[in-house]
């Protein structure tokens, strides 16, 4: 159910959905030009765009790309020539439009999506003449088996023809994107999927697109009184229990992209391939920006779809025509652009369902997702659905980076993604030198105690600079607070690890602060001690797990601990003690004591091994497809 309509203000949510600004001269808008709008060559049964039912048969003209221009006058454009297929607007055509974006001092940027069924040395020699720097992405869904949804309107494979295209694109010396629909003819056969489109020479970048589609329920109307065979595969594949057979559900995605990304890293394809969403995942999960837009501020209100006959509107995934902004002849400039996208009830509901965003623990890595799929499961009641495979997702793909040469921590369903701001140490090197040498000079330490019972160098309560000690400096005990002394003690002489941080929780009653939660930060001393101690304490969260007082829940959390002196970042973990979801802290304080004491038992009980986690060895069943292709 969609929450409201109302339109928020830009400072709730600029970090996550930045919104289209005429004094930004900076920030580029994407349009994506449906050149044919849904004319196309091909009949690929799960086709979003032939489910719009728009009429075809027109083209874009080049009078519409230079009026697109002077609309977005002084902003950098990036375009993307789409469909339907654009190859059918015919080689002169096409010749005109990039003319005339070549033609286009604000155009940054000029790609084409096709099927590359048509694509020939003709077509190629067109490319290198008239915009050399044309990026070509291919759409194919890994080997011939994964392709079994993308037929022509007899119901006939493709794969063939496109594969050829990608040779030829390879003896042109052509470097190209492939968009790989994950759909269950793909599900479980991750690495060979990905081995196959590694091999051909041409590809140098994956992406691995959801076919989130359970809630279609009806086939695309057909033009004619003749149904083609392509219409009766779809026919009888809409028809499927649960959804169209083509559909996937968001776990069975995340763990596709888990096994995508952990042979990417293993497989070594990593050197010359991109591959998404593992690497915008990556980059914000390492404090960087990203140019996907699920991943970006720049999402819908900086993205438009231009149609043959002058309809302007948001993202073409969003559901049309309610997402029409305008048509192309009618709007004079940005202003009128921007005040209808305030006044579109279905971009002002997108942004309402970012509300949760805001709060998220995850809005640093994940950046929001995707608006229109957001879209989908809220009218559908499940946008938890949508928010759980990209938490999970993320917590995957933070273990692969920690811990590479382990990829079994990327199953592991308890250890989660919990970065802390901020988490950094002076000087890391001197800190370790210290713990692992007892006859090195201990510097003297500032300790006080705050009336909360914080220990610091400042005596006050919330997070303020502490000094850093090891088990060998006279005041070790003196500088940690007691409620977290039993944990601490486990990790550090049970368990001979290193601990960079730790808080007994403070409730700040009387206070304008956030109560603080207990926890003990661990560094591990290399790469493998990190998997086996992640692998531990997931089992030891998981035997405590039935020892806890009701309001308390143990996670163990991954985050990167920064030195401040040569600004390098470590993987960390941190054991933490939080109030379980329907407890207040009030309740979470009164059982905090017994909920440490029996977490220390069971770290006392375990030792960092290389045995594997708490968790399933295998991928889930999830990634299993639920339903078959059709033959």
């Amino acid at each position: 159910m969609n929450r409201t309509t109302a339109q928020h203000e830009p400072s709730q949510i600029e970090q996550l959905y930045r919104g289209l600004d005429a004094e930004d001269t900076t920030s580029a808008v994407s349009v994506i030009l449906k050149l044919r709008g849904e004319t196309c060559d091909i009949d690929c049964l799960y086709c979003y765009e032939k489910r719009k039912e728009a009429p075809g048969g027109a083209r874009i003209d080049a009078g519409q790309v230079g009026r697109l221009a002077e609309l977005f006058a002084g902003r950098p454009l990036a375009l993307e020539l789409h469909g339907g297929e654009p190859l059918t607007a015919g080689r002169e055509h096409v010749a005109e439009i990039l003319r005339e974006l070549a033609a286009q001092p604000s155009v940054v940027r000029v790609s084409m999506q096709t099927n590359g069924v048509l694509l020939d040395e003709k077509w190629l020699d067109l490319f290198d003449a008239e915009y050399p720097g044309l990026q070509i992405g291919i759409s194919l869904d890994g080997d011939a088996k994964g392709n079994a949804w993308r037929v022509g309107y007899d119901g006939k494979p493709v794969y063939p023809r496109v594969a050829a295209a990608l040779r030829l694109l390879a003896e042109r010396g052509r470097r190209v994107g492939v968009i790989a629909a994950v759909t269950p003819a793909i599900l479980g056969r991750a690495e060979t999927v990905l081995d196959h489109l590694a091999g051909f020479g041409a590809v140098d970048a994956i992406s691995f697109v959801p076919c989130f589609d359970t809630a279609v329920r009806r086939p695309t109307a057909a033009s004619g009184r003749r149904v083609t065979a392509s219409r009766q595969l779809q026919q009888a594949a809409v028809n499927a229990a649960g959804g169209p057979a083509w559909a996937i559900s968001p776990p069975a995605y995340a763990e596709f992209v888990l096994a995508a990304t952990t042979h990417w890293i293993q497989a070594g394809h990593f050197t010359r391939l991109k591959l998404e969403p593992a690497v915008s995942t990556i980059r914000r999960l390492r404090g960087l920006g990203s140019g996907f837009c699920h991943f970006s501020d720049l999402k819908c209100d900086h993205v438009f779809t231009l149609y043959p006959d002058g309809r302007l509107g948001s993202c073409d995934e969003l559901p049309w025509p309610q997402a029409q902004l305008t048509r192309l002849d009618q709007t004079g400039d940005q202003a009128g652009i921007i005040a209808a996208q305030r006044h579109l009830p279905l971009l002002n509901q997108g942004k309402s369902l970012m509300d949760r965003c805001t709060t998220c623990d995850y809005r640093s890595s994940c950046g929001g997702g995707c608006i229109a799929t957001r879209w989908r499961y809220d009218k559908a009641g499940d946008q938890d659905a949508y928010c759980d495979y990209r938490m999970r997702m993320i917590d995957g793909i933070a273990a692969l980076l920690a811990q590479p040469a382990h990829p079994a921590g990327a199953w592991c369903t308890n250890t989660r993604w919990r970065p802390r701001t901020p988490n950094s140490m002076r000087d890391l090197d001197s800190f370790l030198a210290h713990w692992n040498s007892a006859d090195v000079p201990r510097p003297a330490v500032r300790l006080h105690t705050s009336a909360h019972g914080n220990i610091n160098t400042v005596g006050r309560p919330g997070i303020h600079e502490a000094d850093d000690l090891d088990p060998a400096h006279p005041r070790w005990h003196a500088a940690i607070e007691p409620g977290i002394r039993p944990l601490v003690d486990a990790v550090t002489d049970t368990w001979g690890l290193i601990t960079y941080d730790s808080c007994q929780g403070h409730p700040y009653t009387g206070l304008d602060l956030a109560p603080a939660e207990r926890r003990v930060g661990i560094l591990p001393r290399d790469r493998t001690q990190y998997a086996d101690v992640a692998a531990a304490l997931c089992r030891t969260a998981t035997a405590a797990a039935p020892a806890l007082p009701p309001a308390v829940q143990v996670t163990v959390g991954r985050a990167e601990l920064q030195c401040e002196a040569s600004r390098r970042t470590v993987p960390v973990l941190d054991l933490v003690l939080l109030p379980t979801p329907g407890h207040d802290w009030p309740a979470y304080f009164a059982a905090l004591d017994t909920a440490t004491h029996a977490l220390a038992r069971a770290l006392t009980d375990e030792r960092p091994t290389a045995d594997g986690c708490a968790c399933p060895a295998s991928r889930p069943a999830a990634a299993a497809a639920h339903h078959e292709a059709p033959t």
